[in-house]
C-alpha cells in the first residue's frame, strides 16, 4: 500500500520514533492498512528486510467519550506480557502531534479467520481445534491474578451487568440512526432480570473470531487482540459475547456477512459452552443471560459503526458497513435467546 493511502498516519514520525526507540530498521517503511475491524485504525508496519510491527491509532472523527481508547489497551497488553494469556508484546505508546495515541506492537505471525475464503481453506478438523481453544483461551484471560497483574483499578468493582447496560444503552441514544422499539423493550427486560454479580475477573470485552490469531501448526490461539473494550466484570460475559459472534449452520441472517463458524468442523455454541463451564465450574444458567445481552450489544455496536462510517467515510473499513437488515436480526435473536432464559 502507497503511503498516501495511509489515513491518520505521519510516516516519517513514526520512522523518526522507531530510531528514537532504538528498533533497528531499514528504510523506506511501508504502511498497510490490515484487519477488518471498524475501530481502531491498524496498520502493518513493514521495512526494505521484511521485518514487522503493528501500529494502532484510533479512528478519524470526532469519538464517543469512552470508545476507542488506545492508551488503555496498551496499559492491558503490558500488564498481561508475564502471563498464560497469549498477547502481542508492546514497544511504546506515544501521541503524534495532534495528540492522538499511537501504540506500536509485535507482529505476531499467525492466521486471523477475519474472511469466509480464509475458514473455508481449512481442514474440518483445523476449524475444530480453533474453535476448542477459543473457550480454553477466554478461562485463561478469566483466571488472570487481576492484583497480581496491577490491573484491579482498571475499572470499577460495581455489578458489571447494570454497568454495561448503562454503558451501551447510553451508546445507543448518541449513536443510533433510527428508533427500534424491539431494541428498546429487550433494554428494558434485561436491566430488570440482571443477575447478582458473583465475582470480579478480566474481562476481553470484545472476544471472537476474528480478534484472535491462531497458529498455522496447531489452531491453537498465539495472540489476543483488540482489547480497547476490556474491564473488569462478570467473566461470563465475554463467553455471553462469544456465543453471540458464532453463529451456527442457517443463522446467516445474524452473521453479518460472516458465516464462518457455520462451517463444517467448527463446534456448536452448546459444545463452547460446555467446555467452557468445564474448565471454570461457571453457572450455565447466568450464560444464557449474557448470551441475551452480547447479541443485544453487538447489535448497539453495529449501530455505532454504521453511524460512524455516516459521519466519517474514510472510517469504512474492509469489512463493509453494518446494515438495518442485520442489526434487527440481532435484536431479533436476543429476544428469541431472552426468552427462552425466561427474561
Amino acid at each position: 500500500m502507497a503511503n498516501s493511502t495511509v489515513v491518520g498516519i505521519d510516516p516519517t514520525a513514526v520512522a523518526d520514533w522507531l530510531e528514537q526507540l532504538g528498533i533497528p530498521f531499514t528504510g523506506p517503511l511501508s504502511f498497510e492498512r490490515i484487519g477488518l475491524g471498524q475501530s481502531n485504525l491498524t496498520y502493518l508496519v513493514g521495512d526494505a528486510q521484511e521485518r514487522k510491527w503493528v501500529l494502532r491509532r484510533p479512528p478519524l472523527g470526532e469519538l464517543l467519550a469512552s470508545a476507542h481508547d488506545v492508551a488503555r489497551e496498551a496499559r492491558i497488553l503490558s500488564a498481561l506480557e508475564d502471563t498464560p494469556v497469549p498477547t502481542p508484546r508492546v514497544y511504546e505508546l506515544t501521541r503524534d502531534a495532534a495528540g492522538v495515541p499511537l501504540l506500536l506492537m509485535e507482529f505476531v505471525d499467525g492466521l486471523v479467520l477475519d474472511r469466509m475464503p480464509i475458514a473455508e481453506s481449512l481442514t474440518p478438523q483445523r476449524r475444530r481445534e480453533i474453535g476448542l481453544s477459543m473457550p480454553t483461551t477466554l478461562a485463561k484471560i478469566h483466571a488472570v491474578d487481576i492484583e497480581k497483574s496491577g490491573l484491579d483499578d482498571l475499572a470499577s468493582h460495581k455489578p458489571y451487568a447494570q454497568r454495561q447496560l448503562k454503558r451501551w444503552a447510553g451508546q445507543w441514544e448518541q449513536s443510533k440512526t433510527r428508533e427500534l422499539p424491539d431494541l428498546d423493550d429487550l433494554t428494558r427486560r434485561l436491566i430488570a432480570a440482571a443477575p447478582e454479580q458473583q465475582e470480579l475477573a478480566l474481562v476481553h470485552g470484545d472476544f471472537h473470531l476474528r480478534n484472535v490469531i491462531t497458529s498455522h501448526a496447531t489452531g491453537d490461539v498465539i495472540g489476543v487482540l483488540d482489547w480497547e473494550l476490556s474491564t473488569l466484570g462478570d467473566p461470563l460475559a465475554d463467553m455471553g459475547s462469544l456465543l453471540a459472534y458464532w453463529p451456527g449452520p442457517g443463522e446467516e441472517d445474524i452473521a453479518g456477512g460472516f458465516a464462518a463458524t457455520a462451517l463444517d468442523g467448527f463446534p456448536d455454541r452448546a459444545e463452547l459452552a460446555r467446555v467452557y463451564l468445564a474448565q471454570t465450574g461457571r453457572d450455565a444458567e447466568t450464560l444464557k443471560y449474557w448470551h441475551a445481552l452480547g447479541l443485544w450489544k453487538i447489535a448497539i455496536i453495529a449501530e455505532g459503526v454504521m453511524r460512524r462510517a455516516m459521519d466519517e467515510p474514510q472510517n469504512k473499513a474492509a469489512a463493509g458497513t453494518p446494515t438495518v437488515r442485520w442489526i434487527d436480526a440481532l435484536v431479533c435473536k436476543a429476544r428469541e435467546v431472552a426468552e427462552d432464559a425466561g427474561i
